[in-house]
């Protein structure tokens, strides 16, 4: 089972790239390192909630498009 952090990581990746963000691109807009981003992106840590603000800002979405996960199908 894949979790949240996981989906989340994901997802921010995805939108990243939609956005032609590099990790530095957006880690320095959100006032976070490099590699905090590329943690996130692997599901290994969050950013906070204020921190998801910042996050969805950058990428111009809402807080809840970062949660928007695709299911996949089996």
């Amino acid at each position: 089972m894949v979790s949240i952090e996981e989906k989340l990581g994901l997802r921010i990746a995805q939108l990243r790239q939609k956005a032609k963000l590099t990790q530095a691109q957006l880690a320095e807009a959100c006032g976070y390192s490099v590699n905090f981003i590329g943690l996130v992106e692997r599901g290994i840590n969050a950013p906070s909630v204020s921190g998801l603000e910042r996050v969805a800002r950058v990428l111009k979405v809402e807080v809840k498009e970062l949660f928007a996960f695709e299911e996949k199908k089996r």
